[in-house]
C-alpha cells in the first residue's frame, strides 16, 4: 500500500523543474527514450515508485527500479536514462552529513554497527525496507500540509537518514557523518576537483592533502568513483563545456580552453566520444531544446 501512495503523492506533485516546497526534496517525472542525462549526481537518496532507471559511472552501470533505493555517497558525474517500459517516478533527498553525524552522536552504545572504515563504491542500490518507504510517503504527505512542515519536516528527514544508516547501505551514509573516514578525504578531493576542474594538479598532491599514500589515495578514489583523478577531472571538464556550448556554439576553441584542453583537436574528440557527436553539432541541437530546460538531474 506504501508504494502505491508514494506512487500517487509523486505524480501529483511532480513539476517540470523538479522541485518541491521541501528543501532538498525532489521528485521526477520523465519518460523513456528521452535524452541520456549528463549530470553531477549530488550526495542524495533516489527511491523510484514507477518505472526504472539506469545510471553510468565510468565502466559501472547501475539499475533500479520499483521498491528499490540508490544512495550517492559523494559528487559524480553520472550519465542517466530511463529505462524502456514506461513513465519513470522517483523521490530524490540530499543527504546532511551535519544531520548524520549529530544521530550518529545521539546513538547509544551498539545501536549502530562498527564501521569498517574503507570507503565503500560512491553508487549502490538495495531493496527499499517498508519502514523506509513509510517514511518517505509520511515525508511527501507534508506537501499537502504546510502549516505541519516546519515542525515535522525535520523530524521525518532524520528518521529517512536513519533508517539508511542502518540499513544495507548504512556504512557509507554512516562514514559521510565522519569527518576523519576515508570516504570524507575523498569527498574533500572530488570537491576539490570539481571546484577546479579547469586547473591541472598532481595526484601526489591530492593524496598528501588526504593524508593518504598516492597508492592508497588511487585505491580508494578508484573505489568511490570507478574512476581514475584524471579521468574524473575529464569527465567534470566534459560536462561543463557542454553547458557552456549551448550558449557559445561557434566557439569550441574557446570553451575548451575554458574548461582546461589545449588542444582543440582533443577537446574536439573527447567531446565526441563523450557526448556521441560534435561540439558545435550538439550545442545546436541544444539550443533547439524549447523552452530552454533547467540543468538535468540524473538521479532520482
Amino acid at each position: 500500500m506504501s508504494l502505491d501512495e508514494l506512487r500517487d503523492l509523486l505524480e501529483r506533485h511532480a513539476r517540470p523543474d523538479l522541485t518541491t516546497p521541501i528543501d532538498g526534496v525532489r521528485i521526477c517525472r520523465a519518460d523513456p527514450g528521452a535524452e541520456p542525462e549528463y549530470a553531477m549526481s549530488g550526495v542524495m537518496l533516489a527511491v523510484i515508485a514507477q518505472g526504472a532507471k539506469r545510471l553510468a559511472l565510468g565502466d559501472r552501470v547501475y539499475e533500479y527500479g520499483v521498491g528499490q533505493y540508490l544512495v550517492t555517497s559523494a559528487d559524480l558525474p553520472v550519465t542517466g536514462r530511463v529505462a524502456p517500459g514506461g513513465p519513470q517516478l522517483g523521490f530524490g533527498m540530499t543527504l546532511e552529513p551535519a544531520v548524520i553525524a549529530e544521530l550518529m552522536l545521539r546513538a547509544g552504545p551498539g545501536d549502530l554497527p562498527r564501521s569498517a572504515g574503507a570507503p565503500r563504491p560512491g553508487i549502490m542500490v538495495s531493496a527499499a525496507p517498508a519502514e523506509l518507504i513509510d517514511a518517505i510517503v509520511r515525508l511527501l504527505r507534508l506537501l499537502d500540509r504546510p502549516g505541519d512542515r516546519r515542525v515535522l519536516v525535520p523530524l521525518v528527514k532524520r528518521e529517512i537518514l536513519w533508517r539508511l544508516m542502518t540499513g544495507e547501505q548504512g556504512e557509507a551514509v554512516r562514514q559521510l557523518g565522519l569527518a576523519d573516514s576515508s570516504l570524507s578525504h575523498i569527498t574533500r578531493a572530488v570537491d576539490w576537483i570539481r571546484d577546479n576542474y579547469a586547473a591541472a594538479f598532481r595526484v601526489e598532491d591530492l593524496a598528501r592533502s588526504s593524508g593518504m599514500s598516492v597508492s592508497a589515495f588511487h585505491r580508494n578514489f578508484q573505489s568511490v568513483t570507478a574512476m581514475s583523478p584524471i579521468q574524473f577531472q575529464k569527465q567534470i571538464r566534459l560536462q561543463a563545456a557542454r553547458l557552456l556550448m549551448a550558449n557559445r556554439p561557434h566557439d569550441v576553441t574557446g570553451v575548451g580552453h575554458r574548461v582546461g584542453y589545449d588542444s582543440p583537436s582533443q577537446f574536439s574528440r573527447e567531446y565526441k566520444r563523450q557526448f556521441g557527436v560534435a561540439p558545435s553539432i550538439d550545442a545546436a541541437r541544444l539550443r533547439e531544446q524549447q523552452p530552454a530546460a533547467p540543468a538535468p538531474a540524473a538521479a532520482p
